[in-house]
């Protein structure tokens, strides 16, 4: 690579969209809690093992996630070791309004790296080369997509369709066409002809670049997001968009919105990738991150197999027995179970719609919860009485809150707890308990270097989340 190349590559800005519902992994993905944000390789969530690659590139990354999933974004930075700005995306607009806002927020000659948050790519080095590699064709004035090189005719993916080598852009090559999922059949014509590739949705281009494509092809959603970002506001490393104008813009895949119109034109080009890659969309693949056994039986946590064959079971929680099974996949969560014929992976998706229109709320939310300030887990409920177990982090501090609906009881099982309760405030520590009448003003605090752990037992004649009146947040919650 020659200096001026050089010089550039180090003027590299990651964007991560994080933007992704991931429904196709339920029950361990859901609304509430994606699956960039789920523990899947070695303990790592998909989204640090994205943003551990992205600092390979760049000091500094730029997040574009949803406002509900502020805080877990923050966490997984935090765990990543890493900065990052985070824009907040006030509500879903697909990934044409996502980088454009990026590109937005970006000096005009940035170099743009678009990293979806939930691929995984075993080899970062091979990825951080095969990126650098797109700088030449990128200071060029071209959008750089990278195809992965395909290992067998899946039908999950589109495809891209190489042309001809561009010259002084190093060995990127036009792009003939983008290709939608095709069908079995397609997809193994697609294979042997060679000079196709899975698109993984990766792109590199200067941050003018992709404005001036936007503004030729999409210019109501170049539009909508200029406005947003002229009244954007900053707390910290969020920056919140401005949610009338985000709302107003149309929702659209980049594909379709710019890269399938500009390729016509001769802007995009393709740059081979041919290490390992997925992007983890559905059972099948996760199976696929586990070694096999003699019988092809794959197993996480507590599974086991028992005369089975090609079986996958997915198990953290508690003992799951797979006796004679056959392409079966077991998923088991502590509030849901999926029990799944391989060949019917893809169908997840739609069933999670199944479970949402008739009001299962096992199809958005788990029964662990993320909160800013740690989780809480749902043990136990029945009419007019509810169990919890809270978990604070160390330092943390819940809202000064009251309610209108029910009392609540709190044990601490381990730490110390700060409480206020109405005009007392206690300091309590394992075994000691508090009781919280209906309507009193109180908040819950950790002061120590240790996780507070507490178990919250909740009764009256509404225990929905909603019944919570927020005096004062760390968080901003307050309405």
């Amino acid at each position: 690579m020659n200096k001026n190349a050089n010089d550039a590559a180090q003027q590299f800005v990651p964007v991560v969209m994080c933007g992704g519902s991931g429904t196709r992994l339920w029950p361990l993905s859901r609304q509430a809690l994606p699956k960039q944000f789920v523990p899947l390789v070695d303990g790592k969530s998909l989204l640090q093992l994205t943003l551990e690659r992205a600092r390979l590139l760049g000091s500094k990354t730029t997040i574009v996630a949803s406002e509900e999933h502020r805080f877990l974004v923050q966490e997984s930075v935090n765990t990543a070791l890493t900065q990052a700005s985070i824009l907040l995306e006030p509500v879903a607009r697909n990934t044409a309004a996502a980088m454009a806002v990026a590109a937005l927020n970006a000096q005009p000659d940035a170099l743009l790296v678009f990293l979806p948050a939930d691929h995984h790519i075993p080899d970062g080095k091979a990825f951080n080369a095969t990126i650098r590699g797109g700088v030449a064709a990128a200071r060029a004035g071209s959008i750089v997509t990278f195809g992965v090189q395909p290992t067998y005719p899946s039908t999950a993916y589109g495809y891209i369709q190489q042309g001809k080598e561009v010259p002084g852009q190093d060995g990127a090559f036009g792009v003939q066409c983008f290709i939608e999922k095709p069908n079995a059949a397609r997809a193994q014509e697609l294979l042997l002809a060679g000079g196709n590739y899975w698109n993984a949705g990766i792109f590199l281009c200067e941050a003018r670049t992709l404005i001036a494509a936007l503004s030729t092809y999409a210019s109501d959603i170049l539009a909508a997001c200029q406005a947003a970002v002229a009244q954007q506001t900053v707390d910290g490393e969020f920056i919140r968009l401005d949610e009338p104008s985000f709302a107003q813009c149309r929702s659209e895949s980049i594909d379709y919105a710019v890269m399938e119109k500009a390729a016509q034109s001769a802007q995009v080009v393709v740059i081979p990738f041919a290490s390992a890659w997925s992007d983890v969309g559905s059972w099948n693949a996760v199976a696929e991150l586990s070694e096999a056994d003699g019988a092809g039986n794959r197993v996480h946590g507590q599974g086991y197999t028992v005369d089975a064959k090609d079986t996958y079971i997915h198990a953290p929680h508690r003992p799951v027995v797979a006796l004679g099974t056959h392409n079966l996949l077991i998923i088991d969560t502590a509030d849901a179970l999926l029990v799944a014929e391989v060949g019917h992976a893809e169908q997840v998706k739609a069933v999670v719609a199944q479970l949402d229109a008739k009001g299962v709320p096992q199809a958005r939310h788990h029964r662990r919860v993320a909160r800013p300030w740690g989780a809480y887990d749902s043990v136990d409920s029945g009419p007019r009485f509810q169990v919890k177990r809270i978990v604070v982090n160390p330092g943390a501090t819940l809202s000064l809150q009251m309610h209108h609906h029910r009392a609540e009881h709190w044990i601490v099982v381990s730490g110390t707890a700060e409480v206020t309760n109405g005009e007392q405030v206690l300091l309590l520590t394992e075994n000691q308990s508090t009781y919280i009448p209906l309507g009193q003003v109180h908040r819950l605090a950790n002061p120590g270097k240790v996780p507070l752990e507490i178990i919250e037992v909740q009764s009256g004649s509404y225990l929905g989340e909603d019944d919570i009146v927020r005096l004062e947040d760390t968080y901003g919650r307050v309405k």
